[in-house]
């Protein structure tokens, strides 16, 4: 099973690479690389994501602290290094939004 967070990363590379072979977008290619609810659905779903990766992580890492037999020292690794570039990630993204929007206002129109 792929992740939506892989699944949406290739729909984006495979779009740009369309592009940068010539090719044009289209309405429903516009749609499908931003998903049904636009920009905000996209962030917000984002950050729900996220949020469920932290929670797993946590959730097996109290789970390998507490010995249960099902979980591996490397799961719990790997997890938590996936919830932590994640969460770098949405901050990242926050950080240039933030920066969009003040130059977007410091506009002379």
């Amino acid at each position: 099973m792929v992740s939506p967070v892989v699944q949406t990363a290739l729909r984006q590379m495979q779009s740009l690479a369309a592009e940068a072979s010539g090719g044009a977008r289209t309405e429903q290619q516009l749609a499908t690389s931003v998903g049904e609810g636009g920009f905000a659905e996209e962030l917000r779903s984002s950050i729900v994501r996220i949020n469920e990766m932290q929670q797993t992580a946590r959730a097996e890492g109290r789970a390998f602290q507490a010995g249960d037999p099902g979980v591996s020292l490397d799961q719990v690794m790997v997890d938590s290094q996936k919830a932590s570039i994640a969460f770098q990630t949405g901050v990242q993204v926050r950080n240039r939004l933030i920066n969009a929007y003040k130059e977007i206002m410091n506009m002379q129109v």
